[in-house]
């Protein structure tokens, strides 16, 4: 999530919590954000709890690779992670919980799909009304 514009950016579903599905939903993130993978340009700041994830050896190499800082709230302090734990929360009171899944795809599916309704027309009230879309094209 890029907390200014708070559009998300990378994601992933998994059914199990490895790594790997962080990873990828880092590189996602990368090529929203930039059309491609590689080291970026003006570096930025990923933070994330102190999960496993998130501080395994492939995932901080990986965000190293590309140029990246990580920083972790402190531990058992979700509150730190607000804006995501927030999003996260309207996800699944909008999304999730309102569907009956019938397989992962169907899922990720469902869920690309109201994630494109909360980045592009959706507004929000921290943004003035803006969409995060609308807020990062001001921005940039």
């Amino acid at each position: 999530m890029d907390c200014y514009s708070r559009q998300l950016l990378g994601w992933h579903l998994s059914k199990s919590g490895k790594s790997k599905t962080a990873e990828s939903a880092l590189e996602q993130a990368i090529i929203s954000r930039y059309g491609c993978l590689g080291k970026v340009a003006k570096p930025f700041l990923l933070r994330s709890d102190n999960g496993l994830v998130f501080t395994s050896r492939s995932y901080t190499a990986l965000a190293k690779s590309y140029g990246l800082q990580q920083e972790f709230i402190a531990p058992y302090s979700p509150e730190q992670n607000g804006m995501v734990e927030r999003v996260i929360r309207t996800l699944k009171d909008q999304c999730v919980h309102r569907h009956r899944f019938d397989s992962l795809q169907h899922a990720s599916r469902v869920i690309a799909d109201w994630i494109g309704f909360y980045n592009n027309q959706r507004p929000h009230q921290a943004l003035g009304m803006k969409t995060p879309a609308e807020a990062y094209a001001l921005a940039a």
